[in-house]
């Protein structure tokens, strides 16, 4: 009770001095004129956007397969669950989360995979690509083909 009557004769004293701290304002005041080096905002150019190519490292080339079904929904190597949908890779070295672009060099088609597994354990094979991947550059139907690897930074 002491509290809530204290507040009472408090809040009219704190208010009107408040609202008396503040002058009204019949006009803005005039902004003074700019002197010295002042840039003026209205004549700068907006900055030009150019969309540059990633860096790329090329690896070489070397002789990609696919696995898919019987893996699907298995771990991979850094954990994950492998997707034969997604486009995805395994690669003996290059660290996880590495992109690689992946190209069939008979179609000219590409396709850019994230190292996320560790293969091929197969002799001469240097790239196992998820299903997905090896589908988006033409070599399920032989099962394996040459591509040419480079790495985007």
């Amino acid at each position: 009770m002491v509290g809530s009557a204290f507040a009472e004769e408090s809040e009219p004293q704190v208010a009107a001095s408040f609202v008396a701290s503040f002058e009204t304002f019949e006009t803005l005041p005039e902004a003074p004129e700019a002197e010295g080096n002042v840039v003026d905002i209205t004549e700068i150019d907006p900055p030009i956007e150019i969309e540059e190519e990633p860096e790329t490292r090329s690896l070489g080339t070397g002789v990609a397969s696919y696995y898919g079904r019987r893996f699907h929904g298995r771990l991979t190597a850094n954990g994950e669950r492998f997707n034969m949908n997604a486009m995805t890779a395994a690669h003996k070295t290059l660290p996880f989360g590495t992109r690689v672009r992946v190209t069939n060099p008979r179609n000219g088609k590409a396709v850019v995979v994230r190292i996320n597994d560790r293969g091929p354990f197969i002799r001469g094979r240097t790239i196992d690509l998820s299903r997905a991947a090896a589908g988006e550059i033409g070599i399920i139907s032989r099962g394996h083909g040459r591509v040419e690897l480079d790495i985007i930074g």
